[in-house]
C-alpha cells in the first residue's frame, strides 16, 4: 500500500510556483495577485481563507482579503465583484462559500469574470472543462488529478467510481476522469444517494473517489484488492481524546480499507492540501497565460 501524501505534494508544488514567481519578479514583472471575499465569521470559512492567504505568501503572491458581515446585501456583493472584475492589478479572486441564505450563490458565481474565476465555478469554465478547452478547473478535482499524475496511478481504461454528484467535486471529477488525457481515459460511474447498489458497483472499481460527506461510508467489503482510493471527505467527529474534542474523518474507513489498496489518501493530509495548491496553480495561470487573454 502506498500512502498518497497530499501535504508533501502540495509543498513541492508551492516551491515550484514560488521559484517561477521569483523568476518573474526578478525580470521586473508583477507577482500574481489573488483576492478573497469572506462574508461573516463562520469558523470553517475563516480557516479556509486564512490557509489560502498563507499559501499566497508561500508562493510569493500578493493577496487581498475583503470582509463583509453576515447581513451584507446581494447588491453590495455584486458591486464588489464588479470592482474586482475591473481591477487590472487583480489576476483572480474567490468568493468563499457558503454564503448567507439571503444571497443567491449562483447569482454571485455568474457575476465573476470567467477570466478571474480561479475557483473554476463559473458556468463558462465548467463548460470549457467539459469539452476539453483551456480554462480554470475546480480546485479539488484538479488537485486530485495532480495526485494521480504525480504518484503514477494508472487510469487509462480503468473503471472509476465517483461517490457524490456535487457541482464542486463529484460532477467535475467525473468529467476529468473520462477526458481523453493522462490522467484520464477512465470508464466512469457516478453514484449518489439514490443509487441502490453502491456496494456492488464499488467492488468493481479500480479507482474510487469518495465525496459524499458521510464519515466511514466506504468500508473494506466495498473495495477490491489493489484499488486506488481517493478520500475527499472532511467531517468533524467527536473525539474526547483530543484537546479540541473533535477530529477530521473522511468518507473512507481508512483503518480497514488501507490494507486492501494499492494507493490511498489519508484524512487529513491527503486531498485537502491539494485543493489550496490548485487554487495557487490557477492564480499563476491567470497571471501568466490566462486562457481568456
Amino acid at each position: 500500500m502506498t500512502l498518497i501524501d497530499g501535504k508533501k505534494t502540495a509543498a513541492e508544488i508551492k516551491q515550484e510556483i514560488a521559484a517561477e514567481v521569483a523568476a518573474m519578479t526578478a525580470q521586473g514583472e508583477r507577482a500574481p495577485h489573488l483576492a478573497a471575499i469572506l462574508v461573516g465569521h463562520d469558523g470553517g470559512s475563516e480557516t479556509y481563507v486564512a490557509n489560502k492567504v498563507k499559501a499566497c505568501g508561500e508562493c510569493g503572491f500578493t493577496s487581498s482579503l475583503i470582509r463583509f458581515e453576515d447581513d451584507v446585501t446581494e447588491e453590495t456583493l455584486l458591486k464588489e465583484i464588479k470592482r474586482l472584475n475591473e481591477d487590472e492589478t487583480i489576476d483572480g479572486f474567490i468568493v468563499q462559500l457558503p454564503l448567507p441564505r439571503h444571497i443567491n450563490e449562483q447569482n454571485i458565481i455568474r457575476a465573476i469574470d470567467p477570466a478571474k474565476d480561479v475557483d473554476g465555478f463559473h458556468p463558462i469554465n465548467v463548460g470549457r472543462m467539459s469539452i476539453g478547452l483551456p480554462g480554470f478547473v475546480s480546485a479539488t478535482p484538479a488537485g486530485i488529478m495532480q495526485l494521480l499524475k504525480r504518484y503514477g496511478v494508472e487510469t487509462k481504461g480503468k473503471h472509476a467510481v465517483v461517490l457524490g454528484r456535487s457541482n464542486i467535486v463529484g460532477k467535475p471529477m467525473a468529467t476529468l476522469l473520462m477526458q481523453k488525457a493522462n490522467p484520464g481515459n477512465c470508464t466512469v460511474t457516478v453514484c449518489h444517494s439514490a443509487t441502490p447498489n453502491i456496494k456492488e458497483i464499488c467492488r468493481n472499481a479500480d479507482i474510487i473517489v469518495a465525496a459524499l460527506g458521510q464519515p466511514g461510508f466506504v468500508t473494506a467489503d466495498m473495495v477490491k484488492p489493489g484499488a486506488t482510493i481517493i478520500d475527499v471527505g472532511t467531517t468533524r467527529v467527536a473525539d474526547p481524546t483530543r484537546k479540541s474534542g473533535w477530529r477530521l474523518r473522511g468518507d473512507v474507513d481508512f483503518e480497514n480499507v488501507a490494507e486492501k489498496c494499492e494507493f490511498i489518501t489519508p484524512v487529513p493530509g491527503g486531498v485537502g492540501p491539494m485543493t489550496i495548491c490548485s487554487l495557487m496553480i490557477n492564480t499563476l495561470q491567470a497571471r501568466k497565460d490566462n486562457p481568456y487573454k
